[in-house]
């Protein structure tokens, strides 16, 4: 991965780990929180996706499964604090 791909990477999962945030708590996290929930809701979600048999391509694909993958990890991380 070169340079220009990791910056993708980390904005794509800015982007996701924000629009989760806002979509499951009502805001973000911050710039680094964000990131991190997006880079791991974009593992989770492609996970989730392939045992679905959900191929999801391009830009807009990779925002989308890591923004569900997010929103997905954020529900399970609230229900174990729960717990």
């Amino acid at each position: 991965m070169d340079l220009t791909g990791l910056i993708i990477f980390l904005a794509i999962g800015a982007i996701a780990g924000w629009l989760a945030g806002t979509l499951m708590k009502g805001g973000g996290f911050g710039l680094l929180g964000n990131i991190v929930i997006g880079v791991v809701g974009a593992v989770l979600g492609g996970w989730v996706f392939g045992l679905l048999g959900i191929a999801a391509g391009g830009l807009i694909g990779s925002i989308v499964t890591a923004t569900i993958g997010a929103a997905l990890l954020l529900f399970i991380v609230r229900l174990i604090k729960k717990a």
